[in-house]
């Protein structure tokens, strides 16, 4: 397609821009999202995406519960969530509209599919009139587009079915976005050629649907202005943009790496775990060995009998694995060996919103087994943050001999943020030696300083020993039936995570170190409460922020912290899980802000909470 010469149009200068892509499941808008973001991430934005999957598989075409979304934001200086709102919507049907059109704001730009709009269409999502002509709209910039005409007409001449043809209309809407915030498609052209490599004629469609969106913008007078958001100013580094998934993956093969042992990974596929059983598939070459299994239990059982082994038995799930892995995840406590436990949270119970995010496991995972079984729990804040605590939860492993979980949510999971990528020497080693010596060896003997028992693995001359779920005896580790032994044993083990609180960081705070409110948060609720937080300081308020990556044993500072503020906030994705045990340990008035609607917070739901809690503390103070 011949590239007409471009019309003047004004120029203006962002600093951040929110974009939504909304669809049919089969739109492509996850990918037209992804390539936007890929983009900017190239182009040196700083970038937050929020991907919003539909929950049913095979939903109805141009129904509701079908519609798929993709949010991002990206700008010219530090963000941390993908924004309340959209600034642009893309709604590629009318089930996508009535979906989204309520988020955005009044003054938004809305760009449609106009072809998408027919009887039927409208008539699925009980639309009696058209929206687009009925003067409902009035309130936001629209842009009627024939999306799908224009983009078969691009395509006229290429050996592809009506059905292929149609199936690239989301990089026609995607070149529009390019050409209205200035952006190259270089990149998503070589992706393109790269990704159709051995299918030419679909590499060449997509390529010439690209095109056309941005030629449309080029020669149509409907847009007025482009715009353009700068480059932030990151900290200097070598970037790439990275989902929690995908950090969480690199981040267990570099823990296996720093250990100097293979990683195993027994799992059940489960939505939004999964993609991690995909990642680590692709590291044979690393020593990563990946094991399907037919069930959660199984999955589990695998593992640990991989740490028996001697390597770094790890298994992944969501809350409905979880509960089916919670008997064996007592065994680990109770033999006392290295073992990973990933939680990729979601909405629930049961079923419940299995593409949707959540922070509803925390309880479970802590107290979600029989008797007294304590396990340390350490939760990422960010999509970067879960290749860093991926490799904390295996230090913690392997130092205290013990199973860690590891807890993320499908908001981390799922979106994207740009990540530093760490020089290797930066990174802690932690690999610990097997016991091969036979003087002295006894299964239960433990290291002073960890109260860890020595790893024997099997086949070592000498150090035979008995292993299970029965109680051991202190030091020699006969089965033992003792009450005294029974009592001294739990304690041990009780002692032994407690005692991590030694070697953790301690609880840092943004903000002033005493005042009048502390917002206290964990997961991935950090985002829209660093923001809210920053907005509070910004008008002068006397607010700081708190966040928690150790969540068992809480840091050592936590109690100091929480007491040097007139009140605290505690927003969760849940009814109350962290303010529970806050207010239990350290009887502590908190305050909880708890909402479970399958979406994270906006961070002025934030922001009004933690102004409400401040005019009560005024009215009190008067």
């Amino acid at each position: 397609m011949t590239t007409v010469k471009e019309r003047p149009t004004e120029q203006r200068h962002l600093d951040r821009v929110t974009i939504r892509f909304a669809g049919d499941s089969g739109d492509g808008m996850q990918l037209t999202g992804t390539q936007f973001t890929r983009n900017a991430a190239v182009f040196g934005n700083d970038i937050s995406t929020y991907p919003d999957f539909p929950a049913e598989i095979r939903a109805p075409a141009g129904s509701l519960p079908g519609v798929s979304g993709f949010q991002l934001s990206f700008s010219s200086s530090r963000i941390h969530t993908p924004g309340d709102e959209p600034d642009v919507l893309v709604a590629m049907n009318p089930a996508a509209l009535k979906a989204n059109v309520g988020e955005l704001p009044a003054g938004g730009a809305l760009v449609v599919n106009e072809d998408a709009f027919t009887a039927g269409n409208l008539s699925k999502v009980g639309y009696t009139v058209n929206p687009l002509t009925d003067g409902s709209l009035a309130a936001y910039n629209l842009f009627s587009i024939p999306i799908s005409t224009l983009n078969a007409r691009a395509l006229e001449g290429l050996d592809l079915t009506n059905k292929q043809v149609d199936l690239t209309k989301n990089f026609f809407a995607l070149g529009l976005m390019f050409w209205l915030y200035e952006r190259s498609m270089d990149a998503t052209i070589s992706w393109i050629d790269e990704k159709f490599s051995k299918r030419p004629v679909i590499a060449e469609g997509n390529k010439r649907a690209l095109k056309a969106g941005y030629n449309f913008g080029e020669t149509t007078e409907i847009f007025h202005e482009r715009y353009v958001v700068a480059p932030a100013r990151l900290r200097p580094g070598r970037y790439r943009n990275i989902t929690g998934n995908e950090a969480t993956a690199l981040g267990f093969v570099a823990a296996s790496q720093l250990a100097e042992r293979p990683l195993f990974y027994g799992s059940y596929p489960i939505t939004p775990a999964s993609d991690i059983l995909h990642a680590l598939a692709a590291y044979k070459n690393f020593g990563v060995k990946t094991f399907q299994a037919e069930d959660e239990i199984a999955a589990i059982g695998a593992s640990i009998g991989a740490s028996y082994g001697g390597a770094m038995g790890m298994t992944g799930t969501s809350g409905p694995g979880v509960a089916l892995k919670s008997e064996a995840l007592g065994l680990a406590v109770m033999v006392e060996l290295p073992l990973v436990l990933i939680d990729v949270q979601r909405g629930g119970p049961s079923t419940g919103l299995p593409t949707k995010t959540e922070q509803g496991d925390l309880l479970q995972v802590l107290f979600g087994r029989n008797s007294d079984s304590p396990m340390p729990v350490v939760a990422p804040a960010t999509p970067g943050e879960c290749f860093e605590y991926a490799i904390e939860a295996w230090r913690l492993a392997l130092k205290y001999m013990t199973p860690v979980a590891f807890m993320s949510d499908a908001f981390l999971a799922n979106g994207a943020e740009p990540w530093a990528i760490p020089d290797p020497e930066d990174l802690p080693r932690i690999g610990v030696p097997n016991r091969t010596e036979t003087a002295g060896f006894y299964p239960y003997l433990r290291d002073p300083e960890t109260l860890a028992r020595p790893w024997a693995v099997p086949g070592t001359p000498g150090l035979e020993h008995r292993i299970g779920g029965l109680e051991k005896a202190d030091v020699m580790g006969n089965v033992s039936y003792d009450p005294e032994n029974h009592h001294k044993m739990t304690l041990l083990r009780q002692a032994k995570v407690a005692g991590i609180a030694r070697d953790i960081a301690d609880l840092e705070v943004f903000g002033p170190a005493e005042g009048d409110l502390l917002v206290l948060g964990w997961g991935s609720t950090y985002g829209a409460i660093r923001s809210a937080v920053e907005r509070l300081q910004a008008r002068g308020l006397s607010v700081a922020h708190a966040h928690m990556r150790h969540l068992n044993p809480f840091p050592a500072n936590t109690e100091v912290v929480l007491r040097s503020y007139r009140r605290v906030l505690v927003p969760e994705l849940n009814l109350g899980h962290l303010l529970m045990l806050i207010r239990a340990r350290y009887l502590v008035d908190a305050i909880g802000y708890n909402k479970v609607r399958g979406k994270p917070f906006r961070i002025v739901e934030i922001e009004a909470e933690a102004d409400r809690l401040l005019a009560e503390l005024r009215e009190t103070a008067r």
